[in-house]
């Protein structure tokens, strides 16, 4: 890639910077995750599997709401969707104080669903607008740009969630067993209370967001009646790219390794390291995060000298070594591998993104939504991970995400290439009934 092409448009210059706001912005949803599956987990006595639950729903959200959130983006624009979605992530977030009041770990699950639905919208519309708003050479560049700013909500919701949600109270089993009924509902409601000031600030930040793209101007990015047709024939028609076929798969395993690894992160370290306290544990988090954060922006600068598929590929197998290192070591070393291991991620998301998306022309927005549909693996690997956990322990259960790499590596070698199957699925014409 030429380091020559230009990031983006001068008139796009504002949208940009409006859109990329709302990367950080999501990364509040998804990654308080990763603190709400320890807290959650103490305040209502879970198992791993059970804890597995909190991305299961946030994840599910995501799946269920995207192809919907593809179909209104087209009938109802870039700028109306993500409002839509920033009034539905708000909603979500205020059912986090009534879920505390009642304490019911089912109506916690729920409010997280509806928040998750709401994200969803916001990433079908900002990860495909982001990679048009300038030259098509510098798209991976772009998306990898506005990324790197949801890492930087990553690092600030985790240093701020393990501040002020988790309260640094830890009872051991024992010590739970001997606790009265009253004592232990004191215990229990004190901790599911800690979410209530924390969601009531994030409900402000979406809606204080969603007034400002309300009044503000976002260049909507025109269609053909072509382009704007979905139906049946276009999902069909588009598994016939290969590429994106192979891009969704890559993305579903690369969601599901990332958010097993945050998710369990804490409790890896206090495995690694006995008597670690979830706030210290939460430290070493924290850096994995910042290192998140860097490669980021370190992967935006690369890619102006390194093609996208040769540098995800370097990524995706010093990931593998830095999981290889977390399964087979003891001590230190796994916990080091795994705060390393935040640094060769960053790019992985975006740039998986951008080349699927390559070369799709009409069908870019739904293969999108297919893109954003594949974050259910965030769902699926965590409780597999979960499981494997309460029968073995957690850091054998790191042997699934240490698999899911080696597909994002084969993905980078030559699965990003993009190409039409030679075996093309018929499809039906909804006009005359005959196959085309």
């Amino acid at each position: 890639m030429s380091s020559s092409t230009p990031l983006t448009e001068k008139r796009y210059i504002v949208p940009f910077i409006l859109v990329t706001s709302l990367f950080f912005l999501w990364a509040i949803g998804v990654n308080i995750n990763d603190i709400l599956i320890q807290h959650l987990k103490k305040a209502f006595n879970l198992t791993d599997f059970q804890s597995s639950r909190v991305p299961m729903a946030f994840f599910g959200g995501y799946f269920l709401a995207a192809l919907p959130a593809g179909w209104l983006m087209q009938r109802l624009g870039y700028k109306r969707g993500i409002l839509i979605g920033l009034l539905t992530c708000a909603c979500g977030a205020f059912l986090f104080i009534p879920a505390a009041s009642i304490r019911v770990y089912g109506f916690f699950l729920f409010a997280l669903f509806l928040m998750a639905c709401g994200q969803s919208f916001l990433e079908v519309a900002a990860n495909p607008y982001v990679t048009i708003l300038g030259p098509p050479e510098s798209s991976e560049r772009r998306i990898n740009l506005s990324q790197s700013f949801n890492a930087a909500g990553a690092v600030t919701i985790v240093l701020l969630g393990s501040t002020f949600i988790l309260s640094g109270i830890e009872h051991t089993p024992k010590e739970l067993a001997v606790m009265s009924a009253q004592q232990l509902a004191a215990y229990q409601t004190s901790e599911a209370n800690m979410v209530k000031a924390p969601y009531l600030v994030i409900t402000g930040l979406f809606l204080l967001v969603a007034v400002v793209i309300y009044f503000s101007k976002l260049p909507e990015i025109s269609a053909s009646e072509k382009e704007s047709r979905t139906s049946l024939v276009e999902l069909q028609r588009i598994w016939r790219r290969t590429h994106l076929v192979k891009g969704v798969v890559a993305q579903f395993l690369y969601v599901g390794a990332q958010v097993g690894v945050t998710g369990f992160f804490i409790r890896f370290v206090e495995h690694a390291l006995p008597g670690t306290t979830e706030k210290s544990a939460a430290h070493y988090l924290q850096m994995h995060l910042v290192g998140f954060l860097v490669g980021r922006f370190t992967g935006s600068a690369l890619m102006k000298h390194i093609p996208a598929p040769k540098l995800l590929g370097l990524f995706s197998a010093a990931s593998f070594l830095c999981l290889a290192v977390a399964l087979t070591g003891s001590g230190l070393g796994p916990v080091w591998a795994m705060v390393l291991l935040g640094f060769f991620h960053s790019i992985m998301f975006p740039t998986i993104f951008a080349l699927s998306l390559k070369d799709l022309g009409p069908y870019t927005k739904m293969g999108s939504s297919l893109l954003v549909m594949a974050i259910i693996g965030g769902a699926v690997c965590p409780a597999i991970m979960g499981k494997i956990s309460d029968i073995m322990d957690i850091q054998k259960a790191f042997v699934i995400p240490l698999v899911c790499h080696a597909f994002i590596f084969y993905f980078a070698l030559r699965g990003y290439r993009p190409g039409l199957s030679t075996h093309p699925v018929p499809i039906l014409n909804a006009v005359t009934g005959e196959t085309e």
